[in-house]
């Protein structure tokens, strides 16, 4: 499921992901839902469920990248959307590799 590409998605996309051009951070909905659970405010997240149904909500939550949600964002969208409780995704590191 992909977001619409539209003048209120492409503001919200904007002010949330503010690194990258507005199409792009809409291009993975994953990857944008997951800032949007963090960053978004309230207005904008009735936005973008006008555009998305909980299922899709679940399912970026599920797959949220590491590094990107705050622990409380993390608890919050899991107790919104019925989800159980589980621990928020860390990044890995590859061990250094020393050249021989």
């Amino acid at each position: 499921m992909s977001l619409p590409i539209s003048p209120e998605t492409l503001d919200i996309a904007r002010r949330i992901i503010w690194f990258e051009p507005p199409h792009e951070a809409l291009s993975d909905t994953r990857r944008f839902l997951a800032y949007a659970f963090r960053f978004a405010t309230h207005d904008d997240m009735l936005t973008l469920r006008r555009h998305v149904d909980d299922d899709v909500l679940r399912d970026a939550l599920e797959h949220a990248p590491a590094g990107i949600m705050d622990g409380r964002s993390w608890a919050y969208w899991r107790l919104m959307l019925g989800l159980p409780e589980r621990p928020l995704p860390k990044r890995t590191f590859a061990p250094d590799v020393k050249a021989a």
